[in-house]
């Protein structure tokens, strides 16, 4: 409860004669200019204003916020609830539990150690998709997945009932977002404070970075590191600048025969184009009435694909419409209207708000699209799929392919600078020119199936056509699109191909209920389209393994296949092993790929096959109208369907309810366990601060290139036999059948040290044409090739710390904590690029990393930094005296495994301790620290 209120700002709002105490934001001067995104962030101020962390003069400059003014205000944001998923969500709890030792060796009580804002865990990260195509595959999968993950889930129910405010929802219900979107969610927020109910807008934080997806609910909230996420369960604001905010006016209507995944990947496009990192952008104008909400949550979901913290839409009839359909009270529903309106957060288009930029889209010009091969933002039409394949080919093979034009113009390689529209790079080759075809002597590959048939795979054949995501199979647009032509498919003879391993997994089970109502179940599972869990899957890496025979044949001749899937998210390695190129496409276009069997297909003018009486059939002609499709979302779907699915919600199924549960206020580590085992974060910890010192003498462990993700930096996806990670569970009595993926070991740091930086794709750039978790060692003569773990293990031996270098955009992608855990882990002390995403630079802090940016204009390369210096780092104890400085001095000097005749080189790297709050983190040696610390004094 606020302890100051200096604007005179607490009121009382009655509902139905429910009296609700609120803070006003038009007692603040300024506040009618403001964004929706930040009027909620003004109520934050007002509600939390204690004249230390939150004061009257941040409140006044968040009224007189400037939109063209460079960020410069820190602000706390204290969210009103945290959501989890369990890959994230389990480290979390396994701090917490760590916490609670340590806060008693501290002397303080391990009680006090509990969520102070409410948390909700969705298990949805944990299914694979092993079995597909048929009938018993769901249940087959929920079985292996609870025999995989047992005590994981058992030490879950323990922090369900240890925990006070916390919450799991058990597997094979839905995915995180869409089980938020249609239950957790509540718009307007209320909870009993200091005897009164407080009502206030629902906002939080979530350990995904999809979390954004709830802003198409008017829900201000975003993805954070897992490390950020615990220190806002246990009370910590979110220390924050006051944003740039991108307004994005929409109008016109979505035009035939495109998708809400057509929108939004024409969305990311522009986005990315325009520059968005960091700042809140935020949909208005006449439009935005006629935009489904399903559509809005689809949009705000891609919102770390754009680069944006959030991608928020206003409350309206709309949002109201969708809490009634999802089966919320009335009385939740009257109190979210009546809240909305009192506090001026409802939409009223006729008003103009002031925002820092502004971008137009018109609906109307939207056309069909995918993405890919390699990122969200690589848009390509539909039209211009099968060129820009081949134009992409050239970066998979081994062989010469050349592009043949249409026009007939000269063949000429897809890497030749001068064909390259000006001011591009190879990445953006899909502008240089209108429909090229593909081109090449074919040598495709013969495969016999376990079923005895025969038939020929190439580069560019689809080996995974997946329906999966939070993005989209929370849409019941794209969903029954997709039914519908399936439908239409099936009843004209076609099949899927019989190397596409298809798979369908819901993000909720309503999905089930409206595909079952519409009598479109039948005709998915004719195509292949068995449901194969309830859960993320295909988009985070658990597609599962190809039929043996197509994985042989695909690695026996170095063939570059493709996955289509409906997700956000195709980034290198990502998908699945075998498959080097990922495209992202709606529900429909993932079942016309399957049907087509290849990315080298022109649907205008290819037939996806014959039918009964051998006529050619065009996807045109089975493509669903939007009428049709909304025919079949008003008969198929209705609230008693929501009502049904989320009634106990938190109970599980038999094999949820009867796992051993174990008790205690602290939990009973089990030496044992390759799944949760205790981290050492708090190992030695004492309650006065170790002073921050200079980094001498450190060696570089990674040179890597521009747009390293999280996925490059984070253990994802499967463990390989002969990796140190896999190594390490053979050593541990642990069967290769059974290593199960790194994400579902997230809870054992043994394993996700070892898997840090060993992305099969990662290329660090102090080794030659060499792709993985792989370095040179410089603790050993000549410094020869290792493993990332290993080399790290023999410089911590030697006493020798570690610096990485970067390139633009280093940490894009995903809220990966553990990017940033086995960063600091590993013996990482400084991390120097050219620029940082938002996340990961907050969450290097928060382990105790210091993000450092090389000047501008400057790169590793231009400064002539080679990795084989000794890099030493001055000025960084200023921190000490509660100063942080702008920049630090960066000496490197060579050694004897540089280059001769190299010379030291000497530069000023900017500090990325943006901050007050996060400079305290810092001289914590991390957030949790920080937070331990606080903890104890109390």
């Amino acid at each position: 409860m606020t302890a100051v209120n200096s604007f005179g700002a607490k009121d009382t709002l009655s509902v139905d004669g429910t009296e609700y105490e609120i803070f006003r934001i038009d007692k603040v001067e300024g506040f009618e200019k403001l964004p929706f995104s930040l009027k909620v962030l003004l109520e934050n101020l007002l509600r939390t204003e204690d004249g230390a962390n939150v004061t009257a003069e941040q409140i006044q400059k968040l009224g007189s916020w400037v939109p063209t003014a460079d960020p410069d205000t820190e602000i706390q944001f204290s969210p009103a609830r945290v959501v989890l998923q369990d890959f994230t969500g389990v480290p979390c709890i396994v701090d917490l539990a760590t916490m609670r030792e340590a806060v008693t060796q501290l002397g303080g009580d391990p009680e006090k150690v509990n969520p102070l804002a409410p948390a909700e865990l969705v298990i949805d990260h944990s299914v694979i998709a092993d079995l597909f195509g048929q009938a018993d595959a769901l249940e087959r999968n929920v079985e292996i997945e609870y025999q995989r993950n047992g005590e994981r889930y058992q030490f879950l129910r323990w922090g369900q009932t240890a925990f006070e405010d916390f919450k799991v929802v058990p597997p094979g219900t839905g995915i995180v977002h869409q089980v938020n979107i249609e239950y957790l969610a509540r718009v307007t927020f209320v909870r009993e404070v200091g005897g009164v109910l407080q009502a206030y807008p629902d906002t939080l934080v979530g350990t995904d970075s999809h979390t954004t997806m709830v802003n198409g609910l008017g829900v201000l909230g975003w993805g954070v590191g897992g490390i950020e996420a615990e220190a806002a369960m246990l009370g910590q604001p979110v220390s924050m600048l006051i944003p740039k905010v991108v307004g994005f006016k929409l109008k016109g209507q979505i035009p035939m025969g495109v998708t809400a995944t057509d929108v939004v990947l024409t969305i990311t496009d522009l986005l990315r184009k325009h520059g968005v990192v960091g700042k809140f952008v935020e949909f208005y104008g006449e439009g935005v009435g006629a935009v489904p909400l399903a559509n809005r949550a689809t949009i705000g979901n891609m919102s770390p694909e754009f680069g944006s913290t959030a991608a928020m839409f206003p409350i309206d009839d709309e949002t109201l419409n969708y809490l009634r359909l999802t089966g919320r009270s009335e009385e939740q529903v009257k109190l979210v209207e009546a809240y909305a309106k009192e506090q001026h957060l409802w939409h009223d288009p006729s008003k103009e708000l002031s925002y820092s930029e502004y971008l137009e889209l018109d609906l109307s010009t939207v056309v069909p699209s995918i993405a890919g091969p390699r990122r969200p933002q690589d848009r390509i039409e539909l039209s211009k799929a099968k060129g820009q394949f081949g134009a992409d080919l050239t970066d998979y093979t081994a062989e010469d392919f050349g592009l043949v034009d249409v026009a007939g113009e000269d063949s000429f390689p897809a890497s030749d600078p001068a064909k390259l529209t000006p001011g591009s790079d190879d990445s953006d080759v899909r502008e240089r020119h209108t429909a090229p075809t593909f081109s090449h002597e074919r040598k495709p590959v013969q495969v016999q199936g376990s079923d005895g048939q025969n038939y020929t795979i190439d580069h560019g054949s689809v080996a995974i056509a997946a329906i999966t995501s939070c993005t989209n199979t929370s849409n019941p647009s794209v969903m029954l699109a997709a039914g519908l032509l399936a439908k239409k498919a099936s009843e004209r003879g076609l099949k899927a191909k019989p190397w596409v391993k298809t798979t369908l997994a819901p993000g909720s089970k309503v999905v089930t209920n409206y595909y079952e109502k519409a009598g479109l179940t039948d005709s998915l599972e004719a195509l292949g389209f068995y449901t194969v869990g309830y859960g993320c899957t295909t988009c985070i890496g658990n597609s599962g393994p190809l039929n043996e025979e197509i994985s042989e044949a695909i690695n026996d001749n170095d063939l570059a296949v493709t996955a289509v899937l409906s997700g956000n998210r195709n980034f290198e390695g990502r998908i699945n092993p075998d498959v080097k190129m990922n495209y992202l496409a709606s529900p429909p276009l993932v079942i016309a790929y399957a049907l087509a069997g290849t990315m080298d297909f022109d649907f205008e003018t290819q037939p996806l096959g014959t039918d009964s009486d051998g006529k050619d059939v065009f996807l045109s002609e089975i493509w669903p109208s939007a009428d049709e499709v909304q025919s079949t979302i008003d008969t198929s779907i209705d609230t008693d369907m929501f009502t049904r699915e989320y009634g106990a919600v938190f109970d599980g199924d038999e094999r949820w309810r009867s796992l051993p549960t174990p008790t205690g206020a602290t939990f009973e580590w089990d030496d044992q366990s390759t799944y949760v085992r205790k981290p050492p974060y708090f190992d030695g910890m004492v309650m006065e601060l170790t002073p921050v010192t200079d980094i001498k003498g450190a060696r570089v462990l990674a040179k890597l290139g521009d747009s390293v993700t999280t996925d490059h930096i984070s253990p994802a996806g499967s463990i390989k036999a002969d990796s140190p990670a896999g190594r390490y569970l053979s050593e541990h009595g642990v069967d290769r059948k059974d290593f199960n993926s790194y994400g579902s070991r997230r809870g054992n740091h043994e394993i996700m040290i070892r898997g840090t930086f060993a992305n099969i794709r990662l290329k660090n750039q102090l080794l030659d044409g060499v792709e993985g978790g792989y370095t040179r060692d410089f603790t050993q003569a000549d410094g020869p090739q290792s493993f990332i773990y290993d080399a790290a293990q023999n410089y911590a031996e030697a006493g020798t710390p570690l610096v990485v270098l970067g390139g633009k955009e280093y940490g894009s992608g995903s809220s990966r904590d553990w990017a940033a855990k086995g960063t600091s882990l590993l013996g990482v002390r400084a991390v120097i690029v050219e620029s940082f995403e938002r996340i990961h630079r907050s969450n290097l802090i928060g382990m105790g990393v210091v993000p450092l940016q090389f000047p501008v204009g400057e790169t590793w390369a231009s400064l002539g930094l080679d990795g084989t210096e000794s890099i030493s780092i001055q000025g960084i104890e200023q921190l000490n005296e509660g100063f942080t400085p702008k920049t630090v001095h960066v000496i490197a000097e060579p050694t004897s495994d540089s280059p001769e005749g190299k010379q030291t080189i000497e530069f000023d790297a900017v500090v990325r301790i943006d901050t007050p709050g996060e400079a305290d983190y810092y001289r914590n040696g991390g957030i949790l620290q920080y937070v331990l610390r606080q903890l104890a004094a109390a």
